[in-house]
């Protein structure tokens, strides 16, 4: 059998990372030919889902080639070597148009690499293109931008900013994705489509060369098919980055390691009024039943207050704080080129540019002590466990409301945007799924660099579980 009969035999667009890593590290598959199913899949499916912004299809059938040949040669690099993976349209690739969603940068090839894309081709990976996103990773997508549509079903919301990465990556577009989190732009896009995302603890991940929205809540992280894939490709981007003094200098620990650690005695917290006040009974039930399979795995779960009055002033605080960040990131083009933003980003930016800076401090303080709340949580836990969102998967109805709704923004930023604000690592998992069959998801939360943690737990779940198996029928 050749390399193409197999992957039509056997569907490898639907394996996950690191099964197919195994399958080429083998010789089994070829990476030249699963960049061309790929990019062919991609160019059948991706008209409608719309979830690329710009294919690299040349660099990336160059990169597989080289892939394929070192392999052969016996220079194999890693789990990534020769696995096509994309980046989201804020990580810059020299030559390569990155807009971040915009219509101010549309079509213009960046001129230096992001750290993460030099990365994952020092790892071998193959990079099929960008990914869509909304403007400037805001809450809209540019008026002039065809948003990205659930492989699940095309009436339900695939969670804002990190969209693209998302449904790319569920529809078997490629087999894991770069993401950005600033309010819950992983975790949310996640939950919507039954991924794997992490968002690591501020600072793990160098950001640069990836476009701002608020620098100090953006998180680079990435979406995968499970929490051992996303192990992996934490792995390869994270680090120090001479080129961001805010990265971390911490050594990068070996994340693969702790997915197959057992969890016995770690103990998970949870608070119950937190996880269920004014939750939908649909929600509620999903997380009644994943903390059964952590106790029957041998973590222990542990009662406790979460500051949850703290975390919902953080809520509120956490729009005028991004507006002054976004307003500080978009100064050499706002209001310089203001008619060529989209309503809600130029809203943002103007909210940000008019704020006090008696109120800008006042957020600053609060955000300082709710940091140690919060720090103090993990005194006695390993891991928080929360719902990513108090109610059921939105349709994309309720969401074209949201703007006139500020309640419904405060309740579905309730669990996400509070670790934003305070940069806390999350593992966001698929946990279930509602009556409408579409799927749902949970989030733990640990210690600053507790990323281990989160791994060993998300991967223990995951081999009880089989939420994250599920693939749309496309």
């Amino acid at each position: 059998m050749n390399y193409t009969e197999n992957i039509q035999a056997t569907d490898l667009h639907q394996l996950d990372l690191l099964t197919l890593a195994a399958l080429i590290r083998s010789g089994e598959v070829s990476p030249v030919e699963i960049a061309r199913a790929q990019l062919r899949r991609i160019e059948t499916l991706d008209g409608d889902l719309r979830s690329y912004a710009h294919v690299t299809a040349d660099s990336a059938l160059q990169q597989a080639q080289a892939a394929e040949n070192e392999i052969r040669q016996g220079r194999y690099r890693g789990p990534l070597h020769g696995v096509p993976i994309a980046l989201k349209d804020l990580f810059r690739r020299k030559g390569v148009p990155t807009a971040a969603g915009t219509a101010i940068h549309r079509g213009t090839p960046a001129d230096h690499d992001a750290t993460v894309a030099n990365r994952l081709c020092d790892a071998g990976a193959v990079l099929l293109g960008q990914l869509q996103m909304t403007e400037g990773a805001y809450s809209d997508h540019h008026p002039d931008v065809a948003p990205p549509l659930n492989p699940w079903n095309a009436d339900y919301w695939t969670g804002i900013s990190s969209s693209g990465s998302a449904v790319a990556t569920a529809a078997g577009l490629c087999f894991g994705a770069t993401a950005s989190d600033t309010g819950g732009s992983i975790r949310w896009p996640c939950a919507a489509t039954g991924l794997t995302g992490i968002k690591p603890t501020w600072g793990r991940v160098s950001r640069h060369g990836v476009f701002e929205l608020a620098a100090s809540l953006d998180h680079a992280g990435v979406i995968a098919r499970s929490a051992a894939d996303a192990a992996a490709l934490l792995e390869a981007i994270a680090g120090p980055d001479v080129m961001d003094p805010t990265a971390l200098h911490a050594p990068v620990p070996r994340y693969a390691t702790e997915t197959g650690a057992p969890v016995d005695g770690l103990r998970i917290g949870v608070d119950p009024d937190w996880n269920t006040g004014d939750v939908d009974p649909q929600t509620q039930r999903m997380m009644e039943a994943a903390m059964q399979v952590f106790e029957q795995l041998g973590a222990t779960l542990v009662p406790l207050r979460f500051p949850s009055e703290s975390a919902a002033q953080a809520v509120r605080d956490w729009a005028p704080l991004c507006a002054v960040e976004a307003a500080v990131a978009h100064a050499s083009t706002y209001p310089s080129r203001k008619q060529e933003y989209g309503p809600v980003l130029a809203g943002v930016i103007e909210a940000g540019r008019a704020l006090s800076g008696l109120t800008y401090q006042s957020i600053l303080l609060r955000r300082m002590a709710l940091r140690g709340w919060v720090d103090a949580v993990f005194t006695d836990i390993d891991a928080l466990l929360t719902p990513v969102q108090p109610m059921p998967p939105l349709t994309l109805r309720a969401v074209s409301v949201l703007g006139s709704q500020p309640g419904l923004v405060e309740a579905l930023q309730r669990y996400t945007c509070v670790f934003d604000m305070t940069g806390h690592p999350c593992l966001t998992l698929p946990a279930g799924q509602c009556e409408a069959g579409m799927p749902m998801g949970l989030q733990l939360v640990a210690a600053h660099l507790g990323e281990p943690v989160l791994f060993r737990l998300g991967a223990a779940f995951q081999s009880a579980t089989s939420w994250h198996l599920r693939r749309p029928a496309l």
